[in-house]
């Protein structure tokens, strides 16, 4: 009588043998799938991010300028020391980008914040009143700059035709040195305040109302409880919207050229780093001094948002 073939040995030793690439493979992609599926989205921002940084810091290292052909030569930091030490046009383009980032903003906040109180009770034609709120957005920096170029014209402009029904001389607007940056802070505020608002609202919108209703019993009247309990409890939203709003006053661009055009106008009163960037680039073809202008500018940026973002820690 012959014995049955034993299979348990193979089968157990099978078993117990160490997994092939191919499966150890599959085992941590599965267990690191998260990741794996996200890596070629993350890459390409981030190749998309870092290629022009890190090119425009080349640049700004090099005397390239004229024809994109020439060559260039290494020279270190001479455009940086030729930037700093420009007191006719860097450091005054420096001034009224902080000029206006500064008065944009503050304007922005606080109107955003009073029009954010009006919306958050219920009356009626509420919904109209948001949307007719929301209308600025739609619009396109360039098609606002257009428009409010066209309605601040010193001759046909209708500005000053709404001041001569009142008797009141025209204005030279964006005409003039003095008033230029000023006009187009009013523009960026008629523009931007509604997403202010936006931000706003939604912390309101999510505030509890029994500490309103415990400051009310207590006596206190509605300055007092706007000051000391409604604003601190939204804090992390107003400080999140001047975040948001910092950044891109800063980075404002599109309004501006479209408004007085290429070299920032006459007098160049209205010539931010951006704007005196851009002539550097497409007027003088200065591409080295240009880049180092650009970097300046992204440190600039990134302090701000240093600032901004550990105040709004602190404020959580």
């Amino acid at each position: 009588m012959t014995a049955a073939p034993n299979t348990a040995a193979p089968t157990a030793a099978a078993s117990t043998m160490a997994p092939g690439p191919r499966e150890r493979f599959s085992r941590w992609v599965n267990r690191h799938r998260k990741w794996v599926l996200a890596a070629p989205a993350m890459g390409f921002v981030t190749l998309l991010l870092a290629f022009p940084l890190v090119w425009t810091l080349y640049l700004s290292l090099t005397d390239k300028r004229g024809s994109v052909r020439n060559d260039s030569e290494f020279i270190g930091v001479a455009n940086y020391l030729e930037v700093l030490t420009d007191t006719a046009r860097f450091w005054p383009a420096v001034g009224r980008t902080a000029y206006f980032t500064i008065g944009a903003l503050a304007l922005q906040v606080v109107v955003g914040i009073i029009i954010a109180l009006l919306l958050r009770k219920p009356f009626a034609g509420q919904k109209w009143a948001r949307v007719a709120i929301l209308l600025p957005l739609v619009a396109t920096p360039v098609a606002v700059g257009m428009m409010w170029r066209l309605i601040f014209e010193p001759n046909i402009g209708f500005a000053n035709e709404m001041l001569s029904w009142f008797g009141i001389a025209p204005q030279p607007w964006l005409a003039s040195p003095e008033t230029a940056l000023t006009t187009l802070i009013f523009v960026d505020v008629w523009q931007w305040t509604p997403m202010v608002a936006l931000i706003v609202l939604a912390g309101l919108s999510a505030m509890p109302d029994e500490p309103e209703e415990a400051a009310r019993v207590d006596g206190a009247n509605w300055f007092q409880r706007l000051w000391y309990v409604t604003l601190p409890l939204i804090r992390g939203s107003i400080i999140a919207a001047v975040i948001l709003r910092g950044i891109d006053a800063l980075k404002t661009f599109d309004l501006l050229y479209a408004t007085k055009g290429k070299g920032g106008g006459s007098f160049n009163e209205v010539e931010t780093l951006n704007i005196y960037a851009y002539g550097l680039s497409f007027d003088y073809n200065r591409y080295g001094t240009a880049s180092a202008v650009l970097i300046l500018f992204f440190l600039l940026i990134l302090a701000v948002i240093w600032i901004l973002t550990l105040r709004r820690k602190r404020a959580q």
